[in-house]
């Protein structure tokens, strides 16, 4: 979430000068004393700011882009709250945003969504809208992306989760939208409050976009859960996609001494074996799962013996690496190769699975390799190598204007098969340049292709060239 910029309190705070009345001949037992409960406003925006409600402009919005309106409302209420986005390039900020929360947190587990109103000057569709956002930890967010909005007052909801975590909230509402077709506009809120309704559908909860996953790991890798949806009936009919916090989960391991997993979403790999990995929102078992199989410790790839003097270093920890666009293109509609790069250590891994070919790309700016005599990348294989397994690299220069697909790009490349190849174990690909006769030139190089047959997933380290 964007910082914050400017804090700007719509509330009044009142200081009461009372007197503070002291009886001392009544005593009470101090363990027959209850923790205070939070108080259990739903309302936040109801004819005005409800008590104790704060805004905060999000940092490179306008400033002043929220104000309370009286002349625009719903139902010809009182007061509403008014966005004005700014047209593309406005030196004020570049889009409407900010948080509305609360000092005092307040109970909100008697809710089931909130709602509101809105309408704008013309159609569009709003960036995020959600709650739990309170410059803090906003450990329990939830929104929605994309609202479609027009000129007629429409009422929206967005659920609530799992209500039960919500006992101490300060995050009531947030929104942010930038321009549409670089011009801005006006949309309007009212009526902004939480509700206990009894037509919300329950979730339909998914992690891993609801697949089962299958991965190999090793001690001490971190992955999340990912991929994270939860879908409601709303009153009106519709099934509705909202993003939720991983905190409103609550996640299961069948093996904590092989993979943990912490209440944000975080799998850490602890040891050798397998566990599966689920996640529940209250009582409800999530669609989707992650079996982790652990091979124990992992075994780093050799450490490079070249002088940073005479490499230019495009992935490895051990050299400054050239800016890269990209480690994997998801080149559409035929690659499959999905990444799930690791870190063990601080040694940080390429990780490729389902894997057919892949584009690693470096264009701002190209590689004038014209010093160098070698290319360099080590590679492991986590399974034993199939029958008739290869591996290509191609490496690709874009020629002197620079830009892919011109008259002039040229490309080579070398494919390695058993024995060179080999699984369960880090094999070193060196090669000259010296033998990709189709190269014409490396003062360009733009991207390097990867690709393979009957290899399903491997890891990639130490990618560089060399004189």
């Amino acid at each position: 979430m964007k910082s914050k910029q400017n804090i700007y309190k719509f509330t009044k705070i009142l200081l009461a000068s009372s007197a503070l009345l002291l009886i001392g001949s009544c005593q009470r037992d101090i363990s027959e004393l209850q923790p205070a409960k939070n108080p259990t406003n739903g309302d936040i925006f109801i004819d005005g700011f409800s008590p104790d409600l704060i805004y905060a402009a999000f940092g490179g919005s306008v400033p002043t882009a929220f104000q309370v309106d009286k002349s625009v409302t719903y139902n010809n209420s009182a007061a509403s709250m008014s966005f004005a986005v700014p047209d593309f390039n406005d030196p004020n900020g570049s889009y409407a945003g900010g948080a509305f929360f609360t000092s005092t947190p307040r109970d909100l587990s008697d809710y089931t969504t909130l709602s509101f109103w809105i309408k704008a000057t013309q159609p569009a569709n709003i960036d995020v809208l959600g709650f739990g956002t309170d410059l803090g930890a906003n450990k329990y967010q939830v929104s929605v992306n994309g609202l479609p909005v027009n000129t007629n007052w429409q009422k929206v909801y967005i659920p609530i989760p799992d209500a039960a975590k919500l006992t101490a909230e300060r995050g009531m509402f947030y929104v942010s939208e930038g321009p549409e077709n670089g011009r801005g506009y006006t949309f309007w809120i009212d009526d902004l409050k939480f509700e206990n309704l009894g037509t919300i559908g329950s979730a339909q909860a998914s992690i891993f976009k609801g697949q089962d996953k299958v991965t190999n790991s090793f001690t001490g890798v971190t992955n999340k859960v990912d991929d994270i949806a939860t879908i409601f009936n709303l009153p009106n009919g519709v099934n509705e996609t909202v993003n939720v916090s991983p905190s409103y989960f609550t996640f299961n391991s069948s093996a904590p001494a092989v993979a943990t997993v912490s209440e944000a979403g975080i799998i850490t790999t602890a040891g050798t074996g397998t566990a599966k990995i689920t996640a529940n929102l209250g009582k409800n078992l999530a669609k989707g799962s992650l079996t982790i199989t652990s091979a124990g410790e992992f075994l780093s790839a050799p450490t490079p013996t070249q002088n940073a003097s005479n490499v230019i270093s495009i992935f490895s920890d051990k050299y400054t690496n050239v800016p890269v666009d990209y480690y994997n293109g998801y080149y559409a509609p035929y690659q499959t190769t999905q990444s799930a790069d690791f870190a063990v250590n601080n040694d940080h891994v390429l990780n490729y699975t389902s894997f057919n070919f892949v584009g690693i790309q470096y264009s701002k700016p190209t590689i004038d390799a014209t010093s160098m005599a070698t290319f360099h990348m080590d590679i492991y294989l986590p399974q034993a190598l199939k029958a008739g397994a290869n591996f290509t690299i191609q490496l690709i220069d874009w020629g002197a204007d620079g830009v892919y697909g011109g008259t002039d790009d040229s490309s080579a490349s070398k494919t390695f098969t058993a024995p060179t190849l080999t699984g369960q174990k880090w094999v070193s690909f060196d090669i000259p340049f010296s033998a990709l006769g189709g190269l014409r030139s490396k003062s360009h190089l733009g991207q390097i292709i990867l690709s393979g047959t009957n290899i399903d997933n491997f890891y990639a380290d130490n990618i560089f060239l060399y004189k």
